[in-house]
């Protein structure tokens, strides 16, 4: 399972008030802990932050790694965020751009412009795309499936590798009205998407939308997380600091006989992520 730490985003408060006081401690702490908790990847974005979101980009990209080696996922819908972070980021350890829609009203080649970033950036550097359009997020399974397998079709187009793409079928608040229906839907097109290609994409969700809202934020995110596993969910932007989720994680790995048994092997786990 491919975990992709969540924290350092302009969206939490505390990350907010660093980026605003150009705090690097904080991220700085962050990047570690998240590392430590068996993060593969850490998330950055600069969310609503900051008016130059791609200064901040930069700075936060150039602040993670004077401590950290860890390979970065570049958060943004916008290519001019992400291209002033590719100027600084090393993507040599690994690299993820993180996302674009199939297309958009006012960008139809959204999705060729980040695969080209990707290209660029060297061939450890992959791209999370969302199975949306310029008619929004899809509300069923077969428009979901069809929308990634049209990513699919043009990544190949392109020349991109389909095991550097990552489609993210988009989870949804499952306290909206009308709108539980959506996690059932969600994990059956997952079970389909991963049969669109061989070798196949990688599948990914932004695990903390599910619960956003809830009272019950933490149960809802594990036992989410372990059933989409089942589905084929390979990858996930969550909360590594949550120690009973990535207990979790470890958990289904063994149980999917992905990881072998032993009594410590919640340990072996998260020393083996850190490796």
């Amino acid at each position: 399972m491919i975990l992709i730490g969540e924290r350092i985003n302009g969206m939490f408060t505390d990350v907010k008030q660093a980026i605003a006081d150009k705090n690097k401690q904080v991220i700085q702490g962050l990047a570690k802990k998240q590392t430590d908790a068996g993060a593969n990847y850490l998330d950055v974005n600069v969310g609503t932050a900051a008016a130059d979101q791609e200064g901040t980009m930069q700075w936060l990209v150039e602040t993670i790694q004077e401590t950290c080696s860890t390979p970065l996922c570049l958060d943004s819908q916008k290519p001019d965020v992400l291209t002033a972070g590719l100027k600084v980021v090393n993507s040599e350890p690994g690299l993820i751009l993180n996302s674009t829609p199939l297309n958009k009203k006012n960008d139809e080649e959204i999705l060729d412009k980040h695969i080209e970033m990707a290209k660029q950036a060297g061939p450890k550097a992959s791209i999370i795309a969302l199975t949306m359009d310029k008619n929004g997020v899809p509300q069923d399974i077969d428009t979901r499936v069809a929308i990634a397998a049209e990513i699919v079709q043009k990544t190949m187009e392109k020349g991109f590798d389909t095991q550097r793409l990552f489609i993210d079928p988009i989870v949804l608040p499952v306290n909206v009205p009308n709108a539980q229906v959506q996690a059932g839907n969600i994990l059956t097109a997952m079970g389909q998407i991963k049969y669109l290609s061989e070798p196949a994409p990688h599948t990914t969700v932004g695990l903390s939308n599910i619960s956003q809202g809830t009272s019950e934020r933490s149960l809802i995110n594990r036992i989410f997380l372990a059933v989409a596993m089942s589905h084929g969910l390979d990858s996930a932007i969550v909360d590594v600091l949550d120690e009973k989720l990535v207990n979790v994680v470890a958990t289904a790995e063994m149980l999917m006989n992905k990881q072998i048994y032993s009594d410590s092997f919640l340990k072996a786990y998260i020393a083996a992520n850190k490796a």
